[in-house]
């Protein structure tokens, strides 16, 4: 409990501004606290308006302390030794720490697993090296030392990672392969969406077609149209792409492909904006593939890593199976 008497110099001030000041809180923090009745005026819950008398006291019960989090099971590792680990992050899982994510991210898995992580770059993603987004699936790099994480990013700059990605547009490219070289940055309107615009950071993204598909007539009804850029597609057509990334901007394959006008399937952001005749909770994109000389060993690693169930059942529905069986057949010779 904290308590306190009002001052002359405090005299007619607000609750809510002197217990700010009092606590050093932000404003809207001590007003939470007010109304959550932590908070008594000479006995009294007040409201965060009120006005405060010189000598009234004030008495502000111990925050409650937050509830213990528990850190989430650690995924599927596909490779590890002393300096790096490759795993298979699932859908849902946040990388690193940041607004609304304390406790239940993958660095928090890893905390708990005890392995090390790289004690360089931001404090808040100690050892990631690149990112996958939240409800992206797919193999992620992670550094244990220091030397490692040097190495790995350098690689990555110098564009000798080759990180392969699966994923399933509306509509099918006009070109069955092609290169998508735009600048990305924040959105001009829209600070929480990334977008092409010319101040932004180099970008590029490789694609080639997969396979397609047309949806069955019986679930046409009530599709929506591609985005209107995509005069290629029509209505129903679907196309499985394979995208490699050279650079690695936030969201740039998702924005990259808006762009061309074959939003992802199942993307709320950037995808096609009304059904599309398959169900996907998510956007189908998926991180399928990992080729890099170890940063310290030089050893040459490859990895790749099936569609999880939510995707794969999608290509089921579709009769896509052998097509995306033969191209992991291809990158694995």
């Amino acid at each position: 409990m904290t308590r306190f008497e009002a001052t002359d110099d405090e005299d007619g001030q607000r609750l809510d501004v002197v217990l700010a000041a009092r606590l050093a809180t932000s404003r809207s923090r001590a007003a939470n606290r007010i109304a959550a009745g932590e908070v008594r005026v000479d006995g009294h819950v007040v409201g965060k308006q009120q006005r405060l008398r010189s000598g009234q006291r004030i008495e502000v019960a111990d925050a409650a302390a937050p509830a213990p989090t528990t850190a989430p099971p650690l995924p599927p590792i596909r490779y590890r030794d002393d300096d790096l680990l490759v795993l298979a992050k699932p859908p849902g899982l946040v990388v690193h720490p940041g607004a609304g994510h304390r406790g239940d991210t993958l660095v928090d898995a890893l905390r708990a697993a005890g392995i090390p992580l790289a004690p360089v770059g931001d404090a808040e993603r100690p050892g990631i090296v690149h990112r996958l987004d939240r409800d992206t699936s797919g193999l992620l790099l992670v550094a244990s030392t220091e030397r490692a994480y040097t190495g790995l990013v350098d690689a990555l700059r110098q564009r000798t990672v080759e990180r392969r990605y699966l994923t399933m547009v509306q509509g099918i490219p006009a070109s069955r392969r092609g290169r998508i070289e735009a600048p990305i940055g924040r959105h001009p309107r829209d600070r929480t969406r990334f977008a092409v615009v010319a101040e932004g950071k180099p970008a590029v993204t490789r694609y080639e077609t997969v396979a397609t598909a047309a949806v069955p007539p019986a679930r046409r009804e009530g599709l929506g149209t591609a985005d209107a850029s995509a005069t290629a597609a029509r209505v129903g057509d679907l196309a499985l792409l394979a995208c490699r990334l050279e650079t690695g901007r936030t969201h740039q394959i998702r924005v990259h492909l808006q762009e061309l006008g074959h939003g992802i399937v199942g993307d709320p952001t950037y995808g096609p904006r009304g059904p599309v005749g398959v169900s996907v909770r998510r956007p189908f994109l998926h991180a399928a593939s990992l080729r890099l000389a170890h940063p310290i060993s030089g050893e040459a690693l490859a990895f790749t890593e099936p569609l999880p169930d939510d995707l794969a059942a999608v290509l089921r529905t579709l009769g896509l199976e052998d097509e995306v069986v033969r191209w992991y057949g291809d990158l694995e010779r």
